[in-house]
């Protein structure tokens, strides 16, 4: 009878879990909680329960007191609202931030904090109004731009990447969507219809089920994530004895049906990284994206087969964010706890990349403002704002030139983290865009030494002194930065800019397997 009284439903224990922290929990984070071995899955009958202490015990071992040891470690200056913990992946993912990968962006509603002159009942100051022009120097993907776009302010994002560009563009186009539409569903029959070999639908069945087996066996979910949790489970050694006994399996099936996998020493990107008929399937959709004449509905293909393509490189899940050595064999997965596989097709991906960018699509175009944008594939230090905008729309041209630029909203590289242009080594091989990997400003593959961190200091402040011509009077600067060796306020004295104040924000969503407690700076920036 105490253990009956101690287990909770899902609903119950969201609400007793809203009550004990003082916020609200709901039924999909304590399905979270199971799913993923966090708390026990009690059985009974047709319901699923938790046990209360076990879900008390999660809570105050993490959630509870994370506030308190983040600001242990980082400083009691860590401004926790800027840590957006309230909000799910799908809110910081929301509409066309989601439709592309890429590492390194920074969440949107970290940028609408800064430029919605709606929301000031959660800060004093606003910073950003409709109608203003705010500029990214270095706009990735265009998260700044977008979130303008959707409250209201005129746009221009520059960026060296050709790639990033596209991304951003694919984004903020007004398409017609009933064309778009129909352009994909013609894309994903014509995929869905290609067969190159046709023994590997039959090879990836009989796997699938072999694999299905071995896991429900040995990895069952989520009784195994649970114990491996619990340290009752030596994971690593476990994980090395069944990796290697469902390998025999998987080896007898690539024999059985005579399955080619990749070209290990080739220098081509695709050839290196993807299983043979992945790379065959990739350029019968690049070739059929070729023929569809509106140039919109054309990138918007290109980068649902880029996303596709990023997802079906021959690596491990846990290794997806940073390539280390192609996996053309089944493997245990950090990530999942259990036995996984390469990809053998790009069919399911593209399949459900294409109904879901369809669906972010309409759900922005129902947000979008009429205003206006500009992406610019060019260099920060050199562009001529004035006149790129000019040739690409006379009427924003004028407004530009009358008003200038209100402000800046970007997240410089970080010096020594990222090679930007690598990290889409397979979309520069498949579309042919020219890479400018030597135009990159703080790359990991220059270190962090005194001489990378001098070059990135000269390089940053050269973007600032070349925007800052643009800006109107009375600009406000925003720079997202992890500034671990202080070279920010070096870099706004060079441009006669001064920091007016800094807000130190946690990250707490990060792709990386360390998850440490790690923050970033906000710096505000005016004119002396």
């Amino acid at each position: 009878m105490q253990q009956t009284k101690q287990l909770l439903t899902i609903k119950e224990a969201s609400i007793w879990a809203s009550d004990f922290l003082k916020r609200g929990i709901s039924e999909s984070n304590i399905s979270y909680l199971v799913q993923y071995g966090k708390v026990q899955k009690h059985n009974c009958g047709t319901s699923v329960f938790v046990d209360i202490d076990d879900l008390k015990k999660y809570y105050e071992s993490y959630n509870g007191n994370r506030e308190f040891n983040w600001k242990k470690k980082l400083g009691d200056d860590l401004n926790w609202a800027l840590s957006f913990d309230n909000l799910r992946e799908k809110d910081t993912t929301k509409h066309v931030h989601r439709l592309h990968p890429y590492k390194g962006k920074f969440i949107p509603q970290l940028v609408q904090y800064f430029i919605d002159d709606h929301i000031d009942n959660f800060k004093k100051d606003v910073y950003f109004k409709s109608g203003d022009i705010i500029l990214d120097p270095f706009s990735g993907s265009g998260t700044t731009l977008v979130q303008a776009n959707e409250m209201g302010i005129h746009a221009i994002g520059v960026d060296i990447s050709q790639f990033n560009c596209m991304i951003t563009e694919t984004k903020l186009f007004d398409y017609d969507l009933s064309a778009l539409e129909n352009d994909v569903k013609r894309l994903r029959k014509s995929i869905a219809n290609y067969e190159d070999d046709s023994n590997i639908t039959i090879f990836e069945n009989e796997l699938l089920v072999k694999m299905a087996e071995f896991n429900n066996k040995y990895f069952p979910s989520p009784e195994f994530k649970y114990k491996v949790q619990r340290g009752q489970i030596d994971e690593k050694k476990y994980s090395i004895e069944k990796e290697r006994e469902f390998l025999k399996i998987y080896n007898d099936l690539v024999k059985k049906y005579k399955i080619e996998l990749n070209h290990f020493t080739a220098k081509n990107f695709l050839d290196r990284w993807y299983i043979a008929n992945v790379r065959k399937e990739i350029d019968f959709a690049f070739e059929q994206i070729k023929k569809i004449k509106n140039v919109k509905n054309k990138k918007a293909l290109a980068v649902i087969l880029s996303r596709t393509i990023r997802s079906c490189r021959a690596t491990t899940h846990s290794d997806l964010a940073t390539l280390k050595d192609p996996q053309v064999t089944t493997y245990y997965c950090w990530k999942h706890k259990k036995i996984c596989k390469p990809l053998f097709s790009i069919k399911d991906w593209f399949d459900r990349y294409a109904i879901d960018t369809i669906s972010r699509l309409k759900y922005f175009s129902k947000l979008k403002t009429n205003t206006y944008f500009a992406v610019l594939p060019i260099d920060s230090r050199t562009v001529n704002i004035f006149a790129e905008v000019e040739k690409r729309n006379k009427k924003f041209s004028e407004i530009l030139k009358k008003q200038k630029i209100k402000g800046i909203f970007t997240s410089p590289p970080y010096v020594g983290q990222i090679d930007y242009h690598e990290q889409h080594a397979y979309a520069y091989d498949l579309f042919g865009f020219k890479r400018q990997d030597d135009k990159e400003i703080g790359p990991l593959y220059k270190g962090q030494g005194l001489e990378a961190r001098n070059s990135y200091v000269a390089g940053i402040a050269y973007v600032l002194q070349n925007c800052r011509q643009y800006l109107a009077n009375n600009f406000d600067v925003f720079l997202v930065a992890n500034d671990k060796y202080n070279l920010y306020p070096v870099i706004a004295d060079k441009v006669g800019m001064k920091i007016v104040n800094q807000f130190k924000r946690p990250v707490l969503n990060r792709t990386e397997r360390d998850k440490s407690p790690y923050s970033e700076i906000i710096f505000h920036l005016k004119d002396k």
